[in-house]
């Protein structure tokens, strides 16, 4: 049960973090100003996370967890046609973008802030972005295999702009004014980008 108390501190000392980041920024925010966002002192914090930079080291751990589990959907292999595979790609674009809308603290502190910490933080979310990039590759390749994606896909660089396309979304989601169809656009229109290309049929 004292276990139980403390996971749930350090997930109520977490979230606040979360929050406290996206609203004013990494660098201008404060233990001060989580621990009033909790309710709680300065000494509380500090049983449960060494400093600012520690607390923020374990909110990227849960914006990636989260963000790869809505790239996870039902496995890179699931799909067997083009057919499957792209409406496996609409799913997890609706699951992104439903992240990106209901957990939005998540963009600005993971897309956006975290690259301006210091050279450590940097290297660790460009390793968390080629952690992402081949979990994508993994999908793309499927398709390769079983002959339904051409045969001379770059994978790996394809991964990367496609997820470059879910960076993008996931900031244009910080100013959605009707969540739904404005998600319901986007996956639409990258969903376009990846099967059906630009040029005129």
């Amino acid at each position: 049960m004292k276990q139980e108390r403390i996971d749930q501190k350090r997930q109520q000392i977490l979230g606040a973090a979360l929050k406290v980041f996206a609203e004013l920024g990494y660098h201008n925010a404060g233990i001060a100003d989580i621990a009033r966002e909790v309710g709680a002192g300065h000494g509380t914090f500090y049983r449960y996370f060494a400093n600012k930079r520690d607390i923020l080291d374990h909110v990227l751990t849960y914006a990636a967890e989260r963000i790869g589990a809505a790239l996870a959907d039902t496995g890179p292999t699931a799909s067997n046609t083009v057919e499957e595979y792209r409406t496996q790609v609409e799913r997890i674009g609706h699951a992104l973008f439903d992240l990106f809308v209901t957990d939005r603290q998540i963009v600005p502190v993971f897309f956006m802030q975290s690259m301006s910490v210091d050279a450590e933080m940097t290297e660790r979310i460009l390793a968390m972005n080629d952690a992402l990039a081949a979990l994508t590759e993994t999908y793309l390749r499927n398709g390769v295999d079983k002959g339904f994606l051409r045969t001379d896909l770059d994978t790996a660089v394809t991964a990367k702009a496609v997820n470059g396309a879910i960076t993008a979304g996931a900031i244009a989601a910080l100013r959605f004014t009707d969540s739904a169809a404005e998600r319901d656009r986007w996956v639409r229109a990258v969903t376009a980008l990846m099967f059906d290309g630009v040029a005129a049929r």
